[in-house]
């Protein structure tokens, strides 16, 4: 196996012939995973004519690890992960109020994947809620450890509980009543900043327009509004040639192009990727704030079926379906498997792979316009379903034409 190499400055060498980690998921997982890496393949395939592949190594995570181990994420699944270096997964199972905590949060805490990455956009074809989807071309940048997402809560009934409301009130004047819950909510600069300069460096290299840092600051002033100080401190202590503000922007036009910084407050941001779609660009914000924007901004392109999403760091990345893993349907070879192959878009293009990444999204484009849809989608369009793998095989079949 030719594993993809680290170097000292963190950034990747990614042999022609490398070994990508794979774990397929829970319910619809293993469907959506075939039909994924039969996609991915087949863009390789077009793209460099046999002179690049991916061997793909299978990762035991969740209900599969767990019937084979005892555990639903092995540390031996951990240290193939970290091995591999770059990986993709399906939809994995995490019980609601109990049970084991989220092996989602798990991993991307253990490889300091911070950046929840998650790029929207409309393909002509899909049915949409909203009258004008086309105007979605978005992509989030949500930091992915800490937050309320860090996992720092106690029962209303613990001791740990318990303590903490006596030690607010003896020591804050906090009065908390007995059957209050505490969750702890972490937001630091090394961790928004290094967030928000990496979603500048994407908005940077790719020409987007502008980057808004989505935050609750008027409430939450030294969380949330420290998040969209310590943002606007990176872009003017590191980008200040690359970058302007709103504010600068709109008192006369600059002589160059440089990314747009704004800044706005949640709910009203929640209503203006709905009301204003087009405004907005690349978007740097929060965890909790992250995850609902993220969906709702799926919601116009057709849903998270369709949105693709990867989880990345400084060295590691692990790309994943966004969805959950809709057990009642495990098996049946009829989930939409768009969201997983669209991130094995991102796969390729993480790993410098951009021709066949090129041809792949093409290729899915090309197949919702013609309205080759699974069974999601077919009852909305009013057309024939197709299977899981039936879409991809259309997808493949459309290579052809656009490489």
């Amino acid at each position: 196996m030719s594993y993809i190499q680290v170097k000292e400055d963190s950034s990747i060498e990614v042999p022609d012939n490398t070994t990508i980690g794979f774990i397929e998921g829970d319910g619809i997982g293993p469907d959506i995973s075939r039909t994924a890496i039969s996609v991915v393949n087949s863009a390789i395939e077009m793209a460099y004519k046999g002179s690049k592949s991916i061997e793909w190594r299978k990762i035991l995570a969740g209900d599969d690890a767990f019937e084979k181990t005892g555990k639903h994420l092995p540390q031996e699944s951990l240290d193939e992960l970290k091995r591999c270096v770059v990986s993709i997964k399906g939809p994995l199972t995490t019980p609601i109020g109990e049970g084991f905590r989220s092996l989602n949060v798990t991993m991307r805490q253990y490889f300091d994947l911070y950046a929840n990455v998650r790029p929207m956009k409309y393909f002509p074809g899909v049915p949409s809620p909203v009258k004008n989807p086309e105007k979605v071309d978005m992509i989030v940048f949500r930091e992915n450890t800490e937050d309320l997402y860090a996992g720092i809560e106690w029962r209303y009934d613990s001791e740990e509980a318990k303590k903490l409301r006596w030690y607010l009130k003896d020591n804050f004047q906090v009065k908390l009543t007995d059957d209050t819950g505490i969750g702890i909510k972490p937001i630091s600069r090394f961790k928004s900043q290094r967030l928000v300069r990496k979603a500048i460096q994407y908005a940077i290299a790719n020409r987007r327009k502008s980057v808004t840092l989505v935050h609750k600051g008027n409430i939450m002033k030294y969380t949330e509004g420290a998040f969209k100080e310590w943002g606007y401190e990176v872009a003017s202590s590191e980008f200040r040639d690359q970058t302007i503000t709103e504010e600068e922007y709109l008192k006369g036009t600059p002589t160059a192009w440089r990314v747009v910084m704004k800044d706005r407050i949640t709910d009203n941001m929640f209503q203006q990727i709905l009301t204003r779609t087009d405004e907005y660009d690349v978007i740097a914000t929060t965890n909790l704030n992250g995850d609902y924007l993220s969906d709702a901004i799926a919601a116009q392109v057709g849903g998270l079926g369709i949105a693709p999403g990867g989880n990345i760091g400084d060295v590691y990345a692990i790309f994943e379906a966004v969805h959950g893993t809709a057990p009642k349907y495990a098996g049946m070879d009829v989930a939409n498997p768009t969201s997983l192959i669209l991130s094995g878009g991102m796969l390729l293009r993480h790993i410098g792979w951009t021709e066949a990444a090129d041809i792949l999204e093409s290729a899915v484009a090309l197949a919702y316009s013609d309205q080759k849809v699974t069974q999601d989608l077919a009852r909305i369009l009013n057309v024939k379903p197709l299977l899981c793998s039936e879409f991809g095989e259309e997808i493949v079949k459309r290579m052809k034409t656009v490489s």
